[in-house]
C-alpha cells in the first residue's frame, strides 16, 4: 500500500517524480548493507576473532547456527550469503519493479523478508513459513537463474573465473534444497576456485573452503555482476519500451 501511495505520489509531481521513486525504491535494495556485513566478518577473521566473526556472519548473514564453525565455514557462510543475496537484495527487487513498480518491488521483499524470518521453521508460524517459503521460490525462479548468469560474466569481469564459475554452475546448481540458491552460490565457488559448504546440506564448487581473502574477492565479482545485471535489466527496459507499452524506468 506504501509503495502504490509513493507512485501515485510520483505521478503527480512532474519532474520530482522519478526522483522520488528511485529514492524509494533503494529503501528496498540492500547492497550497501551486504557489502558491509561481508567486510565486518572478513575484518574479525583477519584479526584471528572467530568468536567475533561467528557473531556477525548469524547476526548480519545467515539463520543456521554458527556457534561450532571454524573458521573456513565462517567464511563459506558469508561468501555463500554475497551471492545469494545478489538474488535477494538487488536483482529480484530491480526486476519487480520494472513489471509492477514499487507496489511490485515492495510485495517481493515482505515475502522474501517473511521467508528469511519464518520459512520452514516449527511452532505457531510453521505453515506460515512454508507457504512463504514456497512462494519465494516461486518469485525467485527467473531472478535467481539472471543473477547466476550475472555472476559468470562478473566473475570475469572481475579477474576471477568466469569459466570455472560457469563449470561449477552447470555442475551443482541442484546440489542445494532450494530450486534457487545453488544457482548464485555454485557460480561464485567456481568463480572462486573454492569450495563453499553447509555441512549436512551441501558442497559446491572444488577446491579449498574460502578464507578471509575470499570473502573480499566474492565482494569484487559481485560489484561486477551487480553491473551487469542492472545493464540487462535497463536493455530489457528499453526494449520493452521499444516494442509496445512502456515499462517502467529505473
Amino acid at each position: 500500500m506504501v509503495g502504490a501511495a509513493v507512485s501515485e505520489l510520483a505521478g503527480r509531481v512532474g519532474l520530482a517524480g522519478p526522483v522520488l521513486e528511485a529514492l524509494a525504491l533503494t529503501c528496498l535494495l540492500s547492497v550497501r548493507g551486504l557489502v558491509g556485513a561481508a567486510r565486518e566478518v572478513a575484518g574479525e577473521l583477519r584479526r584471528e576473532d572467530l568468536a567475533a566473526a561467528r557473531r556477525a556472519v548469524g547476526y548480519h548473514l545467515v539463520s543456521r547456527p554458527t556457534a561450532e564453525l571454524d573458521g573456513e565455514h565462517v567464511a563459506s557462510a558469508a561468501v555463500e550469503s554475497v551471492a545469494e543475496n545478489l538474488t535477494d537484495s538487488f536483482v529480484a527487487p530491480a526486476l519487480f519493479f520494472l513489471a509492477g513498480g514499487l507496489p511490485g518491488a515492495a510485495i517481493y521483499r515482505v515475502v522474501n523478508t517473511a521467508d528469511a524470518m519464518f520459512g520452514y521453521r516449527d511452532g505457531p508460524l510453521e505453515y506460515f513459513g512454508k507457504v512463504t517459503a514456497r512462494l519465494d521460490d516461486l518469485l525467485n525462479l527467473i531472478p535467481a537463474r539472471l543473477a547466476g548468469l550475472s555472476l559468470v560474466v562478473g566473475a570475469a569481469l572481475a579477474g576471477a573465473s568466469g569459466s570455472g564459475a560457469l563449470a561449477a554452475l552447470r555442475r551443482d546448481r541442484h546440489r542445494t534444497a532450494s530450486p534457487n540458491a545453488g544457482w548464485t552460490m555454485a557460480a561464485m565457488a567456481g568463480a572462486l576456485g573454492v569450495t563453499l559448504e553447509k555441512p549436512g546440506a551441501y558442497r559446491l564448487g572444488a577446491g579449498a573452503l574460502p578464507v578471509a581473502a575470499d570473502v573480499d574477492r566474492s565482494l569484487r565479482v559481485l560489484g561486477a555482476a551487480v553491473c551487469v545485471s542492472l545493464g540487462v535489466l535497463v536493455a530489457v527496459c528499453l526494449a520493452g519500451r521499444l516494442a509496445g507499452p512502456p515499462l517502467r524506468t529505473l
